[in-house]
């Protein structure tokens, strides 16, 4: 975009100055009327003076920060209303000025785009992520009703995330994080190439400095390498191609940071492995025109199999539309020529903002504009009847992602999925009663796993049941992809499984109690979930269990709260500070362990950590081999357990006190190599009356040995004599558990 470049001269003009080459701009683009420009002008004036005593975090004046959001949508082709609350935007929420000011000045349609943009006040919610949730609900209202909304708010963010360099290292963190999973999503199903790849662009470089250095240097060094076979492929494509088709426009592209990025690290290619780096872009006049030239294209070139792409007749959600191919050019040097039409590069350039920019933009007016913004209908749906503010987020990161795959129904309907999709989505994206019905799926006509990932250009078939009251599996909600699917999928459970939610939600409960150790009396229990549904704006407890039962509300979330209600208001006493009058846990094993809330069940000692008495433990309940018993910071141990695929089958454990059962304990000893090392170290160990296991060593070539051993001792402490006595063997380097 231009305004990247003025951005990097802000600091050399004043405010003032700044305005004034954006009114020029607005002078010499002629769908600015004079009238338009006055407004244009009253709005600047009205936000110089609020903004006036107001600093950026870079010292700066704070008016230079909706200047330059003007321009980003001056970039973009938006109108003068736009503009104005481009200006205004940030008016009413830092300043002194109301909504109903600016409605008096600038009429309803202005006040209205600021009140979209203007970011969600404080409201009384739990966490972070129930907040940041509940402003993106509000942005997606607001964009419904205008879409207007959402373009000024990305230009806003896109000059947020030019100067992040100025916030705290957290802070600039957090933003981009946010950036690179709601606002890019957002851009890239809009079709406005230009903010997306930018904010993606941004937000790696804060995520992920290292890696994006290494791109860029990579990068300019392949510039360097390619531009002379690239200026010389576009003169020969350019003399091929015009005796087909009449003055065509060829350029170059160049890929984006994070779309390599995404290709290294998260597709674990080389660099040189990534063919379409550069590209080639031919910009002709009609879609015939198109296929004639991507016929030359495969006769001047060897197309790379697999590597050829019709969007202009399957285009994207987002009305993406061009052919997209790679061929091996000179030396075998592969790479990308994108073929379109001009009216295809307008949608790839400005998206939805084409509506604004070029008037003719989207034929059929208001009936187009509404079926290319029906993903946000759905998504407000979706969580209307989840109840869950935070599914928009979920829905937005799964739903949004740029790598979409196009399936066809047997009738050869094209569906568009996100990458990764199942066929449980496709069911559920063709009818919510075919997802309901569901019993298997073919495709290409062969029977495949209801779980199948789908693909781009395959026929998906949906097996379907006659049978009444069939439905879904509560499994299901783990396989999808969509949040689409998954929400039919818990409204299917919410209103035919009741009794069946409400018992499943009170189970779950009571699992995440006891492994809380959360313990109350009859009376206080059902006073504590009382008054836990009615925060959750739940008219009585079962409705709140049946939330839970269908999956509209996670109770892992909630936990944070409920500890700290419970520690509060119905903690004992007695629990909350250590006390001689503390009693010991009534069920306990032989073997030395104590499980709570667990009677009579088998414990083995984990081999992966062996721990010993002394040692902080965790329980792990088995498929059918009692519990395993573990380290805290053994490896096989989430560090997050709420967050792990089955949190409910870790238990508290604690040692016995009166434990005096033998355990074996694994050793590394590293010595230098010398005759008699292992003799001494076995030695020292019978002068303990330690038994050994087993031992064998390893020379190295560095003159080194590693002796490994497994010991019998009592507890940790008793392990701790026995390593400070081998530590005293001559020649040994380290003894390590």
């Amino acid at each position: 975009m231009a305004e990247q470049k003025r951005n990097e001269n802000e600091k050399e003009l004043t405010p003032r100055e700044q305005y004034a080459q954006l009114r020029e701009r607005l002078r010499d683009d002629t769908s600015f009327s004079a009238e338009e420009i006055a407004e244009i002008d009253k709005a600047y004036a009205l936000a110089e003076e609020m903004h006036s005593a107001q600093l950026r975090f870079s010292g700066q004046p704070y008016i230079i920060h909706p200047i330059a959001v003007a321009n980003i949508l001056v970039d973009l082709g938006m109108d003068a209303p736009s503009i104005e609350a481009a200006l205004l935007h940030d008016t009413v929420e830092d300043t002194d000025v109301t909504l109903e000011q600016l409605r008096a000045q600038f009429g309803d349609e202005v006040a209205e785009l600021v009140d979209g943009v203007t970011k969600l006040g404080k409201v009384p919610l739990a966490t972070k992520e129930e907040f940041q949730a509940e402003n993106i609900r509000k942005m997606l209202l607001a964009m419904y009703k205008d879409i207007r909304v959402i373009i000024i708010k990305l230009a806003d963010r896109l000059h947020n995330m030019r100067t992040l360099d100025f916030m705290a290292p957290q802070k600039r963190r957090d933003i981009a994080l946010e950036t690179l999973e709601i606002y890019a999503p957002i851009a890239h199903r809009l079709g406005i190439r230009p903010a997306k790849e930018e904010l993606e662009d941004l937000a790696i470089r804060f995520l992920d400095p290292i890696a994006y250095a290494d791109i860029e240097k990579s990068l300019d060094a392949l510039r360097r390498e390619r531009l002379g076979f690239l200026e010389e492929t576009k003169e020969k494509v350019r003399e091929r191609i015009a005796s087909v088709v009449h003055d065509p426009t060829i350029d170059g592209r160049v890929k984006s940071v994070h779309g390599i990025y995404r290709k290294m690290y998260m597709q674990n290619k080389n660099f040189d492995q990534i063919y379409d780096i550069f590209a080639i872009r031919i910009i002709v006049d009609t879609v015939i025109d198109c296929y004639n030239c991507l016929g030359v294209i495969h006769d001047m070139f060897r197309p790379m199999p697999g590597r050829f792409k019709d969007y202009i007749a399957n285009p994207k959600p987002n009305m993406y539309q061009s052919l997209h191919t790679t061929v091996l050019g000179k030396d075998g040097v592969p790479f990308e020529v994108q073929i379109r039409t001009w009216e295809m590069h307008r949608t790839a350039e400005y998206g939805i903002a084409a509506h604004w920019k070029y008037k003719l933009g989207m034929k059929g007016g208001k009936t187009s504009l509404d079926q290319r913004l029906a993903w946000i209908r759905q998504m407000l749906e979706d969580q209307k009847e989840s109840g869950d503010v935070q599914e928009i987020v979920r829905a937005i990161k799964s739903d949004l992602v740029p790598e979409d795959v196009f399936v066809f129904t047997p009738r050869g309907d094209v569906i568009t999925l996100p990458s990764g999709a199942t066929a449980i989505d496709f069911a559920y994206a063709i009818h919510t009663a075919v997802g309901n019905k569901m019993v298997g799926a073919k495709v290409d006509g062969r029977i495949v796993p209801i779980d199948y990932q789908v693909k781009t250009g395959e026929i998906v078939e949906v097996l379907t049941s006659s049978q009444p009251g069939k439905g879904p599996s509560r499994d299901w909600l783990n396989i999808v992809k969509t949040s689409s699917a998954r929400n039919k999928i818990r409204s299917w459970f919410k209103n035919e499984k009741r009794d069946e939610n409400i018992a499943e939600g009170k189970a779950e409960i009571e699992r995440e109690f006891r492994r809380n150790f959360i313990r109350l009396s009859d009376e206080d229990y059902e006073k504590f979930i009382h008054n836990l549904a009615a925060r959750q704006r739940f008219d009585n407890p079962d409705d709140f269990y049946a939330a839970i039962g269908f999956g509209g509300i996670s109770v892992q979330r909630l936990m944070p709260y409920i500890k700290e209600e419970y520690n509060k208001n119905y903690r004992p006493h007695e629990e909350q500070a250590p006390s001689s009058a503390v009693r010991e846990p009534k069920r306990s094993s032989k073997d030395g362990v104590t499980v709570e809330g667990v009677d009579n069940v088998l414990i083995k000692f984990s081999r992966c950590c062996n721990p010993l008495p002394g040692d902080d433990i965790i329980g792990f309940i088995t498929r059918g081999h009692g519990i395993s018993v573990h380290k805290r910071d053994c490896p096989n141990v989430p560090h997050d357990i709420a967050a792990s695929p089955e949190p409910e089958r870790w238990v508290r454990v604690t040692w016995n006190r009166d434990v005096k059962k033998e355990f074996q304990a694994s050793l590394q000893i590293t010595a230098l190599s010398r005759i008699g090392l292992m003799a001494d170290v076995s030695l020292q160990l019978a002068n303990m009356r330690v038994n050994i296991n087993e031992i064998f060593s390893r020379d190295a070539k560095d003159g080194r040995s590693t002796i490994y051993m497994t010991v019998t001792v009592s507890n940790v402490e008793h392990l701790k004599n026995v390593i400070a006595r081998i530590e005293k063997v001559d020649g040994v380097l380290s003894v390590e558990r």
